[in-house]
């Protein structure tokens, strides 16, 4: 399956935009939590998990480092 131009099109003006980045990088501080929390707990704590808890304790802290950065 082929690529269309509006497709491509959509994929250059979603990796352009910030919001999109800041959501793939919250994303990946996720997945870092995610893999720490489930290292310590000797098992796989799961996505939604790892999402809720990272939201409650780190995404206030990790947003105001995040956007203060030039």
């Amino acid at each position: 399956m082929t690529e269309t131009g509006k497709e491509r099109q959509r994929g250059s003006i979603a990796a352009k935009s910030s919001l999109y980045q800041e959501f793939l990088a919250e994303r990946d501080e996720i997945m870092k939590y995610k893999w720490l929390e489930s290292e310590k707990a000797g098992h796989d704590i799961g996505f939604e998990r790892a999402l809720l808890d990272w939201i409650r304790n780190h995404r206030d802290t990790w947003k105001e480092k995040h956007r203060s950065k030039p």
